[in-house]
């Protein structure tokens, strides 16, 4: 218990630091490739003035988070089955680092890992998690979601949404949520290997569009994947996120005519 309350404390520390990080480490971003981010990017949040409907106007660099018409997260309630090919998962362990960088907790895995899918190489650079998922099924959010970041040799990018369910406790959650650093923006080296396979649920169907970044600029081009079946997480552990960020999630965006295929099981 106590050190459960040492953990908490910590996290309540973290918000209290958050007024005060202008000069921290800057880290990449969620879902944005290094290439993708400004030298100076505006400050953007999740709500007020700064908030989803107003990046945009934020910088130029923006522009398709109002004018693009692939735009993500969305509802995935109108799909079209389809026999897909499967998702080859090439997950290793590794040494991680784990951060909060402002806008969520990321870590930063061990060179190595990737996805393969219909013949197409994709390596997992970051992955990071949003309060409550940003992608619904059917008009419904989940607790929360993970979004695994990959690139190809051509800098294009493809994320792999795991949703989260209150469940059972996730012990690589706790992991990184215990070994997160009380300073938003230093980067904690996890002291232990963990495998990023371990987040992943056994049925690995399922949906996939064609989107965007769901963080500033918001660029379009990046190709999703949406696991089907949700992976546990306690109540618990979703308060200790909540802590920092209560809502991390950008709203649903028009579907704008696009297909979304759903894996048949």
């Amino acid at each position: 218990m106590t050190s459960r309350l040492l953990h908490h404390s910590a996290f309540v520390l973290l918000v209290g630091l958050h007024a005060f990080s202008a000069g921290a480490q800057q880290i990449p971003t969620p879902q944005a490739a290094p290439a993708q981010q400004s030298a100076a990017p505006h400050h953007w949040t999740y709500s007020g003035e700064d908030g989803p409907e107003h990046w945009s106007a934020l910088e130029p660099a923006n522009a398709a988070c109002a004018a693009g018409k692939s735009q993500s997260p969305i509802d995935l309630k109108a799909t079209t089955p389809a026999a897909l090919a499967p998702i080859d998962f090439d997950y290793r362990p590794g040494t991680w680092q784990v951060v909060n960088n402002g806008h969520t907790v990321q870590v930063i895995p061990a060179f190595g890992n990737s996805i393969v899918v219909g013949g197409h190489r994709y390596e997992l650079i970051q992955f990071h998690f949003h309060h409550p998922s940003e992608e619904a099924i059917a008009g419904k959010h989940f607790d929360m979601v993970i979004h695994m970041v990959h690139k190809d040799a051509e800098g294009h990018l493809a994320v792999v949404a795991v949703l989260l369910s209150a469940g059972s406790a996730n012990p690589v959650v706790q992991t990184l949520w215990d070994s997160l650093s009380a300073q938003e923006g230093k980067l904690a080296t996890i002291p232990i290997t963990l495998n990023p396979a371990a987040l992943l649920p056994a049925d690995q169907h399922y949906y996939t569009f064609a989107g965007s970044l769901t963080t500033p600029p918001c660029t379009e081009g990046v190709r999703w994947f949406v696991l089907k079946s949700p992976l546990d997480i306690s109540v618990e552990q979703e308060r200790t996120f909540a802590i920092l960020y209560p809502n991390n999630a950008r709203p649903l965006q028009p579907l704008n005519g696009r297909v979304v295929v759903e894996g048949l099981k």
